[in-house]
């Protein structure tokens, strides 16, 4: 009898659907970078009628967005959804077996010592994005990465930044806004761009670090005074809050396989 319940049984969709090749592999690239199709479609060797097909069923499933690109209106990118994945992720698991209950990797708080990873969030004004993902990878790590931020462009940190990271009961108030030009020369395991148009013009980095791109509007360019703005400044807030603890898990995956190496 049990085995004819089983036998009945369809497999969780997420199965269904990130079992196919061409999903999985876009699943993959996603899960490193936000891409346009063009870039997906380098990447995986496949026609672009076939790719957008295929981000299409992702995007049905709510396992993929898509934001226009703010540097080329022409351009999309797409964003794999971390924690809608690990949602249905650990759903499959249950219903394959009851004890394989999945789930997120807590953030670790072992020590630091003088490998520390270095990663630097780039965006084109240093004005709130990429100090919020500063602020955000210093406590969540607790100091196991070395982390810093900087714009193309710098210009003053902007009040709904330090108003929407004090709602995290993190305080940036006396943080101040940094050049790119600062940093070109030094080392970096990881570089990741938050502005579409900062990753055009980002430079090449001595010793090749993981370049990571996330594709987040500027806040401060929802609405027309700061009252205005400043639903948009808690979003990109809890969308890095969100996506970060992720990045710090692949990171230390990253390190600990590098060190066993």
């Amino acid at each position: 009898m049990a085995a004819t319940r089983i036998a009945d049984v369809s497999p969780p969709s997420f199965v269904q659907l990130a079992g196919h090749p061409v999903r999985w592999q876009l699943l993959c690239e996603l899960g490193h970078s936000d891409l346009p199709v063009r870039e997906l479609c380098t990447l995986i060797g496949r026609p672009q009628s076939l790719v957008s097909y295929h981000l299409r069923r992702l995007r049905d499933h709510g396992l993929v967005t898509m934001r226009r690109s703010s540097a080329d209106g022409r351009d999309t990118y797409y964003s794999l959804d971390v924690a809608r994945c690990a949602k249905v992720l650990a759903q499959s698991g249950r219903a394959l077996h009851g004890g394989l209950r999945l789930v997120p990797a807590p953030v670790s708080r072992r020590g630091t010592g003088a490998t520390r990873p270095r990663v630097m969030f780039l965006c084109t004004g240093n004005s709130a994005r990429s100090q919020m993902a500063q602020a955000f990878t210093a406590e969540l790590s607790a100091g196991r990465v070395d982390v810093v931020s900087a714009g193309s462009k710098p210009k003053p940190l902007h009040p709904n930044a330090v108003r929407a990271m004090r709602e995290h009961g993190i305080d940036i108030s006396d943080w101040r806004s940094k050049s790119l030009d600062k940093f070109t020369g030094e080392h970096w395991d990881y570089v990741v761009t938050l502005c579409d148009r900062v990753r055009e013009v980002c430079p090449e980095f001595p010793a090749r670090p993981d370049l990571i791109h996330w594709s987040i509007p500027d806040p401060a360019r929802e609405g027309e005074n700061d009252a205005q703005t400043y639903p948009a400044f808690q979003r990109t807030a809890t969308e890095l809050a969100t996506r970060i603890p992720f990045l710090l898990e692949q990171i230390e995956q990253t390190q600990i396989t590098e060190e066993a190496a």
